[in-house]
């Protein structure tokens, strides 16, 4: 039981060494995160929309 107590006490402690983001940080890195998925997904849209237009037009007669 003490080491786990230990354990408790030294997370604590480093946890008072972090330097947490700003407010103005993490929304700005957060609309950056979501910006680069939408562009990506619409990127692999556009690709697998291509693709499978090019596989429909070997596979079908």
């Amino acid at each position: 039981m003490s080491k786990i107590t230990e354990y408790f006490q030294e997370t604590k402690t480093e946890l008072k060494h972090v330097i947490w983001p700003s407010k103005n940080q993490t929304l700005y890195y957060t609309l950056i995160v979501v910006i680069l998925s939408v562009i990506i997904s619409y990127y692999l849209g556009v690709f697998d929309f291509i693709f499978s237009q090019g596989l429909t037009k070997i596979i079908t007669p």
